[in-house]
This record gives structure tokens, C-alpha cells and sequence, in this order.
């Protein structure tokens, strides 16, 4: 079973109704992150030492498939159904709906339909520069990243991605791998420590970008409703349902790769 079913089976409560999920998913801007995904279909060919350009315009065709916004919807929606409790949902839209809750969606909307390296750029420097003056605002951004999720969960969600599109891409005939599985995992397990440092300092820099506007006060108040065990239960969904949905259409994409790719060795 993978993390996220381990996650998705998890939840006891009596499930919400679509209406009400697909209110909930544009009030908290889960329908805006699920678009964004879209954006890390260039990332496939990059984990195959590829680039989307060498595949020609048929790349350009698959992705827009593969990665579709409204399927990707329907797919979130089905699965919060069966999963996500009425009591979570209440919760979570409540604080959504707020005044503050409103500004953090579209920063938060905007954020995740960025330009990568511009957001990465921006965030950096500001990073930096709170470092340097030793900022309090670094510790909410700190304690706002371990609310929403530890770098544990998110390597363990990358590494679970990572093997099932190559593997699947091995499968489909797209590359020829050097080592198999268990060895793969391996080494995954040796970077694991570099790897979540790295992801640490993404997520703050991109936290210190997305929330930029945003006073210390209003970060801390964000932070202390994220940390409610109702709003936990309602990211741990929905990280299991983004990850589940990405690694499913990254699987996809090592299928249709097999089409357009006559096979490379990694």
C-alpha cells in the first residue's frame, strides 16, 4: 500500500458530499494547487535526463492530456468524498472564507501558478536577507512549513514518485535502468539527508515569497489554525490526494512516453 492509500484509508468520519467538496476546494484554493501541478509535467523528461523539447511537439499534445486540469478536479473531488469528514471540511472552509483566509487563497493561487525560478529567485533573496538580520519572522515561516507537513512526509512522497514513474517508464520501455528497485531506493536513502536540507530551504524560500505581504501577526494567527488537528487532518488529505494524483499521471506519461521515445539508458 502506498503512503498516500496508507493516508486516504485512514479516516474513520462520516465522508462530505460533492457539492460541498467542490465549494471547499475552491474556497481553499486546493482547485488552484491541483492546476499547478500541470506545471510539473516539464519535471518528468528532467528525471529521465531529458528535456521536453526533445520530444517535439508530441510532447506538448501528451502533457496537455495527461496533465488536464478539470480530470485532475474530478479525480480530488471523488476521492475527498469518500474521505474528507464533514467536520474537517466545516472547519477548514470557516477559516478560508475569512477575510485573512481570502488574501492567503489568491496569494496562495498566485504563488503556485508562478514562474518557478522567478518565485525561487524572490525567495531566496528574501530568505537571505532574514537570515542576515536574524528576522523573527523566519521562526513563524519555520513553524508555519512543520504545520503544514515535515520534509520526512514530502521526501517520502518525492521518493514514492520518483520509483513508481521510473519504474513504470522501465516497464513501458522508455529507459533502461542500471540497477533495479531495491537499488534505486538505496540510493534514495543515501541523499535522504542532503535532500530534505534542500527541501527545507525551498519551502521557506517559497514561503518567504507567497507571504511576503503578509504581517508576522497574521502569519502567526495562520500558523496557530493550521496547527488545529482538524486543519492536520485536512492537509494530510490533501497532500496524500495531490501526491496520488501526480504519481498517477506521471505513470501515465511513461506509458505515452514509450510512443514518442525510442528509449534511453540511466
Amino acid at each position: 500500500m502506498t503512503l498516500a492509500a496508507m493516508a486516504l484509508t485512514a479516516v474513520q468520519a462520516v465522508a462530505a458530499d460533492r457539492d460541498k467538496v467542490e465549494a471547499f476546494l475552491t474556497v481553499t484554493g486546493f482547485d488552484v494547487a491541483l492546476e499547478s501541478i500541470k506545471l510539473s509535467a516539464e519535471d518528468a523528461p528532467r528525471m529521465l535526463g531529458l528535456q521536453a523539447e526533445d520530444f517535439g511537439a508530441a510532447w506538448t499534445l501528451m502533457s496537455s492530456d495527461v496533465f488536464d486540469v478539470e480530470d485532475m478536479q474530478e479525480d480530488a473531488t471523488r476521492i475527498l468524498e469518500q474521505t474528507l469528514s464533514d467536520e474537517a471540511l466545516a472547519h477548514a472552509a470557516d477559516f478560508y472564507a475569512s477575510d485573512l483566509g481570502q488574501r492567503l487563497v489568491e496569494a496562495e493561487n498566485e504563488s503556485h501558478l508562478r514562474d518557478r525560478e522567478e518565485k525561487r529567485e524572490e525567495g531566496g533573496r528574501l530568505l537571505a536577507q532574514m537570515t542576515t538580520e536574524d528576522d523573527p519572522r523566519l521562526d513563524v515561516l519555520e513553524r508555519m512549513l512543520d504545520a503544514i507537513g515535515s520534509e520526512e512526509q514530502s521526501l517520502r512522497a518525492a521518493n514514492e514518485l520518483e520509483v513508481r514513474f521510473l519504474m513504470a517508464a522501465q516497464e513501458a520501455g522508455v529507459i533502461r535502468l542500471r540497477v533495479d528497485e531495491e537499488g534505486l531506493r538505496a540510493a534514495q536513502a543515501e541523499q535522504a539527508e542532503e535532500t530534505m536540507q534542500s527541501m527545507r530551504l525551498s519551502g521557506l524560500a517559497s514561503s518567504a515569497a507567497t507571504y511576503k505581504s503578509f504581517t508576522d501577526e497574521e502569519l502567526v494567527e495562520y500558523t496557530e489554525a493550521l496547527e488545529h488537528p482538524l486543519m492536520q487532518e485536512v492537509y494530510e488529505l490533501m497532500n496524500a490526494v495531490q501526491f496520488e494524483i501526480m504519481a498517477d499521471r506521471f505513470e501515465l506519461v511513461a506509458e505515452k512516453l514509450a510512443e514518442i521515445n525510442p528509449g534511453q539508458e540511466l
